[in-house]
């Protein structure tokens, strides 16, 4: 088929994910191969990919290595379940985890992506307590413009009410607190910050003992790679030791480098009781995600009277091909030395984007570390005029696609609080391939300053 019956085939049989009928009905891109930083569509244009899929290919597109471990594995063991049975890829990814993962956690409860990934904490941290004699302790704390995930579960502990609003009600017990939005650096004594404080307001306010965990994440995604203010990680630490409340950090954006750490303790300094992650654990080239658990809770619940065995699974949780496409991933980005790069890099591209705030009147605000960073929009920023909701909408669905297609450069428009542009490329792009990022993202930003008068 040419591009034209490929797009009407997938208009006719072909379920998009978060795209609105307007979008369908354009003339969208149908990718065909995958190469280094780049996608190239039906009919050969190369795409620099600036969101690295969707936060996921850390180690590029087209990667022999990973590819065969996927075929060496389908051909040799192609399915075998985790239920009171194991395999020599699942057991392998879980001691490579184990290795990298901060503390003493070091047990793996491999799922299929993200959302199952949190769905899968929320049902340990649940079944912890009630393990332990705290059937009460059934509430989740998290912050407000967080995205968790889409299941039902994961959904109710993300604070974006946008895409909550067709699916209530949705799980009880659930509240959100203010997340680090203005509050960056040192900004004294964090256990002091109406950010921190406004979470130990809620536990007293629902009770501590009925309090199950809370989740955060080390780089907010939602409203723009909110990176935390100093000492705020150890304060959430104290304040769920101190009310016997589990720290659960969702890393499934944020692990296998994309802050430069295979986890979010490199960042925070923090270990928390689990560890959600998925997208970068494969590159995208398989669906994996997992919760990381500290020993101690694994222990403690099997060992518990009213545990004796973690009621919950799936069938293709810690898949043979998955985990061993994980263990190639995972290892070529130990040996690759990709964080260590991220970490080198990360700083020059965080400077390189605060410079086009300077040159562009539309910027607001460059948020972000690593490979991993929101630009947040405004009219006008000497005027101090923020975009109408007509100009939003007019940015985010008409300007900045076009200003992708123009340039090349692929990236996501973001509503989730502000309009904002999020950057998040491969860990392996190297100096020409910032640069061209760059030079694409310095185009959007003139595209956009065309569009919006001051």
């Amino acid at each position: 088929m040419n591009v034209t019956e490929l797009r009407a085939t997938a208009r006719r049989h072909l379920g998009p994910h978060f795209t609105r009928k307007d979008t369908w009905q354009s003339e969208f891109p149908v990718f065909v191969r995958g190469e280094g930083s780049y996608l190239i569509d039906t009919e050969g244009r190369r795409h620099l990919d600036g969101l690295a899929g969707l936060f996921c290919v850390n180690m590029g597109h087209g990667r022999a290595d990973i590819a065969k471990a996927a075929a060496e594995q389908a051909g040799t063991l192609a399915y075998a379940s985790n239920w009171g049975s194991a395999h020599p890829p699942s057991i392998e990814a879980a001691r490579i985890i184990a290795d990298l993962a901060p503390g003493d956690l070091g047990t793996t409860f491999f799922v299929n992506s993200g959302s199952e990934a949190v769905e899968t904490a929320l049902k340990f941290v649940r079944q912890y307590h009630r393990s332990q004699g705290a059937p009460e302790r059934t509430k989740i704390i998290s912050r407000e413009m967080a995205y968790h995930g889409t299941t039902m579960g994961a959904l109710s502990v993300t604070g974006l009410p946008k895409i909550k609003e067709p699916f209530g009600p949705l799980l009880p017990g659930v509240r959100h607190v203010p997340n680090t939005l203005g509050f960056t650096g040192d900004c004294g004594p964090a256990d002091q910050l109406d950010c921190v404080r406004a979470i130990e307001a809620v536990i007293l306010e629902e009770g501590p003992e009925t309090v199950a965990a809370v989740f955060a994440e080390p780089v907010q995604n939602g409203r723009g790679a909110l990176v935390p203010p100093e000492g705020y990680w150890p304060a959430l630490r104290a304040l769920c030791d101190k009310y016997g409340i589990l720290l659960v950090s969702d890393e499934v954006i944020c692990s296998f480098g994309r802050l430069g750490h295979f986890f979010g303790h490199g960042l925070t300094g923090v270990v928390p009781d689990l560890i959600t992650f998925a997208k970068g654990s494969t590159s995208g080239y398989a669906p994996l995600g997992g919760v990381i658990v500290r020993e101690q809770l694994v222990t403690e619940l099997y060992d518990s009277p009213k545990g004796g065995v973690f009621t919950h699974g799936a069938t293709w949780g810690g898949h043979p091909v998955s985990t061993a496409v994980a263990v190639a991933n995972i290892s070529a980005m130990r040996d690759e030395k990709v964080p260590e790069h991220v970490l080198a890099e990360g700083p020059k591209l965080h400077a390189a984007l605060e410079s086009l705030k300077d040159a562009h009147r539309c910027v607001k605000d460059v948020r972000g570390t690593g490979f991993f960073y929101a630009i947040e929009l405004m009219a006008d920023r000497d005027g101090g005029r923020e975009l109408t909701d007509q100009e939003s909408l007019t940015v985010l669905r008409e300007v900045l696609p076009e200003s992708f297609r123009r340039t090349g450069v692929i990236l996501r428009g973001d509503d989730r609080g502000a309009t904002m542009l999020m950057i998040s490329p491969p860990l392996v792009a190297d100096t020409d391939v910032l640069d061209e990022l760059l030079h694409g993202v310095d185009g959007m930003l003139t595209d956009v300053e065309k569009a919006i008068q001051p």
